[in-house]
Order: C-alpha cells, then structure tokens, then sequence
C-alpha cells in the first residue's frame, strides 16, 4: 500500500512538510545575513596583492627606457598562447579587436591584458558548443515536442546569439559597475587631493594618501589611485601614469583630472585651486543627477501605484459595503 500524507495537503505536497523545509531556509538565510552583518571585511586586501606585485614588476626594470617601447607589464603564459596561435590560423584574431576587448577589461578591472585573447577565444568556441547543446536537445532529443519549427528555430538563434555577445555583456555590465562606484567618489577624492596639496605632499604621495583614507568607501577608486601613486614613483614619464589612469577608467570626469594634473606637471600652474574647481564642478553634477532621479520618481511610482496599492484600497473601502449589501439582499 502506498502511504497517504496524514497532514493536510496543498498540489498533492505535505503542507507540515513543505512549510518545514521553506522554515529551515528562512533560518539558514537569517544566519547569513547575521554572518554578513557581524563580520568586517577590508574591501581593499584582496587588491592590495596586486598592487604589490605591480610594484615589483616596476622595481625588476620590466618598464624599459624612454628610448625603447614599453614592453608588455603582463608575463606571456602557455595558454593564451596556444589559444592565439588557434584563433590566428582561424584568421579571427584581428589587432584591432584585441586592444578594445583589453580595454573593456581595463574598465572592468581586470589588468591582465593576455585575457583578451581568451576572451576572444571563447566568444569563438562558445556559439558553436552552445549551437550544438541546443540543436541536440531541440530536433534530436526533441524535448520540446509541442514547438513549432519557427519557435525551434527562434530558441536556437536565440541561445547562439546569447552565447556570442555573453562575454561581451558581462564584460560591460560590471564595468558600468564599477564606473559608477569611482563616480561617486570621485568628489571626495579630489577633496581630499586639494588638502594633501596644500599641505605640501607630492603628487604621488597625495594619490597614496587618498588611496588610504578611501579604500574601505570606495574600493575601486582607492585601487585605482594606489596604482596611479606607484607608477608615477617608478615610471620614467609621469605624464605615463596619469594616461594610464584614464586608460582604465572609463569616465569623463577621470579624463578631466588627467588632463588636469598633465597640465599642471608641464606647466607648474597651482594644483590645489585647479583641483578644487573641478571638484565643486562633480558635485554640483552629482546634485543634479539626483535631482533628475528625484524628479522622475512620480512618473515611476505612477504603475505601481495603479496596480498594487489602488486595487488594496479599494477592497478594504468597497469590501464591507459590498458584503453588507450582498448580505441585505440575501436576506430579503
């Protein structure tokens, strides 16, 4: 005999079961965030390795003289160059496409240049892996039987266009991420640069500094000026440090500080009142941008206020009418 469920029973599922199950989640979740809550993390150790070991590669002379090219701050490894030599005898590996992909990368963080060949590599390999899964599982296994043979065709041109600009998208996403997270700091910084400079700290000192006193707010602008500080101490060019900074930041306002100190080192004009001035200009930006947020917000609660919160009002108002009316005319 197959034993019935004694509780009560929801879809043919224990009730007492189900509601046990989804309470111990509830508790497991509580304790995480508990955990969260109660432990302190440094935001900048994870960074501070690498920071390192940029600072070891400039101080070994992996940066050559000014009448020599710079070569490459990254080691070459066995896989991406087995992976270049694949795709360059496919005649998919263009130069061009190199430098924007190790730019993207560049603005999401990541500063190993020689994943741009990887990068490529699996937006090559990727679509026809993906096309292959999907044909197998759609007109092979067939395991959505009921499909027409223009939606079949739709899930696979769909699942091979996701597979091809995947890389692409989750490259972008996390550097509008990280964008924005310098945009916000950036204010304070070049506050807290105007007051390194007037008290007398070098350029490089200053960016040390600030990288010290932002790092736990604002971790990608803390490492971000922390490497800037240990390239203009160990390059040849400073003007190469500031140009590196706007390389991997992508944002106006860091092409404007670069061009700013760039000036100021070449021509010897007051860094602190340069700097304050374009600090009250970013944040008279950053009120503005919440100004703008602000002023949307009535067009954006205009839908769910029609759809979740009118429909509530309304049956806690009209409910007990209606059922004493409903009730009136039963009983008559």
């Amino acid at each position: 005999m197959i034993n019935q469920p004694t509780g009560p029973t929801l879809l043919g599922f224990d009730v007492i079961v189900v509601g046990t199950v989804l309470a111990g989640l509830a508790a497991f979740a509580v304790m995480l965030a508990i955990y969260a809550a109660v432990t302190i993390r440094d935001p900048m150790a994870k960074r501070v390795k690498a920071l390192e070991g940029r600072r070891e590669q400039l101080k070994a002379g992996i940066v050559t003289s000014g009448s020599k090219k710079r070569t490459s701050l990254v080691r070459r490894t066995d896989t991406t160059d087995k992976v270049k030599e694949g795709l360059g005898r496919l005649n998919v590996l263009q130069e061009s496409q190199i430098k924007d992909i190790q730019q993207k990368l560049a603005h999401a963080g990541y500063r190993n240049k020689e994943l741009a060949v990887i990068i490529i590599g699996i937006r090559a390999i990727l679509p026809i892996v993906i096309g292959i899964t999907m044909a197998t599982l759609i007109y092979w296994l067939e395991i959505w039987p009921d499909l027409s043979p223009m939606k079949r065709l739709g899930a696979f041109a769909i699942s091979v266009f996701i597979a091809y600009k995947g890389p692409e998208i989750f490259l972008k996403n996390k550097a509008d991420k990280r964008t924005k997270e310098i945009q916000k700091g950036l204010p304070d910084a070049l506050d807290l640069l105007v007051i390194c400079a007037e008290a007398g700290l070098t350029v490089d000192a200053a960016f040390n500094r600030v990288a010290k006193e932002l790092g736990r707010a604002y971790p990608e602008l803390g490492d971000e000026f922390a490497l800037t500080a240990i390239e203009l101490s160990f390059l040849n060019e400073r003007k190469m440090a500031f140009n590196n900074l706007a390389y991997r930041v992508n944002l106006e306002a860091v092409k404007g500080v670069v061009t700013t100190m760039i000036q100021t080192e070449r021509y010897g004009t007051p860094l602190a009142s340069a700097l304050r001035v374009l600090s009250a200009e970013f944040r008279n930006e950053r009120m503005m941008r919440a100004e703008e947020k602000a002023a949307r917000l009535p067009a954006i609660m205009t839908v769910p206020l029609i759809v979740f919160i009118l429909p509530t009002l309304f049956v806690v108002i009209l409910g007990p009418a209606a059922c004493s009316i409903s009730d009136n005319l039963v009983n008559k």
